[in-house]
C-alpha cells in the first residue's frame, strides 16, 4: 500500500481546538501518532514491527500540552490523513451498513464489482478494499488509542499533570471501546489489542464476541469516572468525547448484551441531562455543528481539496453530479415511512429524471456539488446523537425495563410528535410495541453507522427479511451476516482464522 502523506500544518484543524497549544509543541507529538497510525493501517495488521520516529513516547507525554496533541491526532486520524480516503468514521461505516442491510441501492447492481457484492450480500473470501479498510481503520485508532494509554501511564515526566493523565487516558479508553463495538458487529471475534507494543500483538488469535464486550462495558465504566462532564476540552463544541459520550456507548453495549435494566438507566442519564441535550424540533437542525442532539462530533478538515467543508459522509451519499447518485434508498426503507412523517420531507430527497428519480438520505446537506473549500463548516460528522437514546430506552423498557410498556410508548412518542406523526397508544400488544420499536429505528436513524444493520442481526430477523429482497436473492447463507477478515491478516497473522463461510 502506497504510505499516505502527512498533512501540512494548515490542515490540522483541531488545533484550533486546543487553545493552549503552540504550533511547535502539536506537530512533533501530532505527527507522532500519524506516523504510528500510518505505519500500522499500511502494513499487514499483527505482523507490525515496531514504526521508526525520532519522537519517542517519552517526549510525546512529556507536557499537558504535548500528550493533548497526541490525542487530537487520534481524531485526525479516525476521518482520513488524506483526501478522500475510506475511514470507519467518514462515511464508510454508514455506507456499507446501508448496503448490507435493506437501505442502500449501488447504482453499479448488474456488475461484478466487490462494492455489488456486499449490497447483494455475496461476499468472497477476498473481500473488498472497502470492507478491510472497516478493519484496517478500526484497529489504527485502536493501537492510536492505546499508544495514548501506554504513554500516559509510561510517562515519568512532573509536567505531564494527573488530571490530564485521568482525562486522556479515559478518553482514550472510550474510543478503543466505541472501535471494538463496530468490529464485533462488522467481523465477529477479533483479536482483543490493548497494547500499543506490535511485538506482543504479532502472534494473538482472535477473541470472542463475549469477551470483547466485557472489555467494552470496562473501557466505558473507567471512560465514565474519568472523563469530564462538559465540552470544555474542545472550547464547547461537541468534537471530543466526555462522560455524555460514554455513558450513551454503554447504554449501547448494555441493549446489545440484552441487559436491558442497565441499558435503560445508561440512557436514561443522557435523556436527563436537559441543559446539555434536547430533541432538535426543527428536524433540518439535528446535523448542525451545533445541534443539542449532538453527544459527540467529529469536525472535518474544511481545507480538504475533495470534501472542503462538507463531510465525506455527505460528499459520498448527496449527488456526485447532477441527477446522478453512487447509491440510492431502497423502496423496503422508502416504504417504512408513515405518511406525514417529516423526517421523510427533511431528511430524504431525490434526483434524476422524469420517469428516472432516485431517493437518496438528506440528512446532510452538504455534499460533492454544493462544498466550498475552506469555507466554514456548517455540520460534523455526528457519531452519537440524543434520538438513539430514546430509542435504546423503549427497547430496554418494551424488553421489561423500569416504566415498561407505557414508559416505552412514551419515547418513541416523543420522536414521533418531532417528526409530525400521531401517538401511539398505550393499548399497544407487547407484539406490535416491539414492531413499533423496531420501526422507530428503522425510520430514525437510517443510514446512519449501521444501525439497521446491526439492529437486524442482533434481533435475529436480518436472514428473513434480507432474503426477501430481490438484489438479494439467492441467499447464499447467513454467514455473509459477518465480513470476511481481510487476506492478508488470515494469511499473516499467526492465530487468525478466517470467518465461517470464507474458507474456500
Amino acid at each position: 500500500m502506497k504510505r499516505t502523506l502527512l498533512p501540512t500544518p494548515h490542515s490540522y484543524t483541531q488545533q484550533r481546538q486546543y487553545p493552549l497549544l503552540r504550533r511547535s509543541n502539536v506537530l512533533p507529538a501530532v505527527s507522532a501518532i500519524l506516523v504510528l497510525l500510518c505505519c500500522i493501517s499500511c502494513r499487514k495488521l499483527l505482523t507490525v514491527p515496531p514504526p521508526v520516529t525520532q519522537v519517542t513516547a517519552e517526549q510525546v507525554f512529556s507536557t499537558d500540552e504535548q500528550a493533548n496533541s497526541a490525542m487530537a491526532g487520534i481524531y485526525v486520524s479516525m476521518i482520513g490523513v488524506s483526501p478522500g480516503t475510506d475511514n470507519f468514521a467518514n462515511g464508510l461505516t454508514s455506507r456499507l451498513g446501508g448496503l448490507s442491510s435493506d437501505e442502500l441501492v449501488s447504482m453499479f447492481i448488474g456488475l461484478d464489482a466487490p462494492i455489488v457484492h456486499i449490497n447483494t450480500n455475496k461476499i468472497t473470501r477476498d473481500g473488498s478494499a472497502e470492507s478491510s479498510a472497516v478493519w484496517k481503520t478500526l484497529y489504527a485508532t485502536i493501537y492510536g488509542a492505546n499508544a495514548v494509554i501506554d504513554g500516559v501511564a509510561g510517562s515519568t515526566s512532573s509536567r505531564l499533570s494527573d488530571s490530564t493523565r485521568k482525562q486522556l487516558t479515559a478518553e482514550a479508553k472510550c474510543i478503543r471501546a466505541f472501535c471494538y463495538f463496530y468490529l464485533v458487529n462488522f467481523f465477529g471475534d477479533v483479536p482483543l489489542v490493548l497494547v500499543a507494543d506490535p511485538l506482543k500483538v504479532a502472534a494473538m488469535s482472535r477473541t470472542p464476541v463475549e469477551e470483547v464486550y466485557r472489555q467494552i462495558i470496562q473501557d466505558l465504566k473507567d471512560a465514565q469516572t474519568g472523563l469530564v462532564a462538559d465540552y470544555s476540552a474542545s472550547n464547547g463544541k461537541r468534537i471530543r468525547v466526555n462522560m455524555w459520550g460514554a455513558t450513551a456507548l454503554l447504554a449501547r453495549a448494555y441493549l446489545f448484551l440484552q441487559d436491558y435494566d442497565n441499558a435503560a438507566a445508561e440512557a436514561t442519564k443522557v435523556i436527563g441531562n436537559t441543559s446539555e441535550f434536547d430533541l432538535e424540533d426543527d428536524l433540518n437542525r439535528a446535523f448542525l455543528t451545533d445541534s443539542k442532539e449532538a453527544i459527540w462530533q467529529l469536525e472535518q478538515n474544511i481545507n480538504d481539496g475533495l470534501a472542503g467543508n462538507a463531510t465525506l459522509e455527505g460528499y459520498n451519499l448527496l449527488p456526485i453530479a447532477p441527477s446522478f447518485v453512487v447509491t440510492y434508498l431502497s423502496e423496503q426503507l422508502l416504504g417504512a415511512f408513515e405518511p406525514g412523517d417529516q423526517r421523510r420531507a427533511k431528511w430524504v430527497d431525490s434526483t434524476g429524471f422524469p420517469g428516472f428519480y432516485y431517493y437518496y438520505p438528506a440528512k446532510y446537506k452538504t455534499g460533492a456539488l454544493n462544498r466550498v473549500v475552506g469555507a466554514p463548516a456548517t455540520e460534523y460528522y455526528m457519531l452519537l446523537r440524543l434520538a438513539e437514546q430514546y430509542l435504546i430506552r423503549a427497547e430496554a423498557r418494551a424488553h421489561g425495563a423500569p416504566g415498561g410498556a407505557i414508559a416505552a410508548i412514551a419515547d418513541l412518542n416523543a420522536l414521533r410528535s418531532r417528526s409530525g406523526l400521531d401517538d401511539l397508544p398505550e393499548t399497544l400488544s407487547e407484539t406490535e410495541l416491539l414492531d413499533a420499536v423496531a420501526k422507530e429505528w428503522q425510520t430514525e436513524m437510517f443510514c446512519e453507522w449501521g444501525h439497521r444493520w446491526f439492529n437486524l442481526k442482533r434481533t435475529g430477523k436480518a436472514p428473513e427479511v434480507l432474503s426477501a429482497i430481490p438484489i438479494k436473492q439467492p441467499w447464499v447463507g447467513d454467514y455473509q451476516l459477518l465480513y470476511p477478515l481481510p487476506l492478508e491478516s488470515v494469511l499473516n497473522g499467526a492465530g487468525i482464522i478466517q470467518n465461517s463461510g470464507y474458507q474456500n
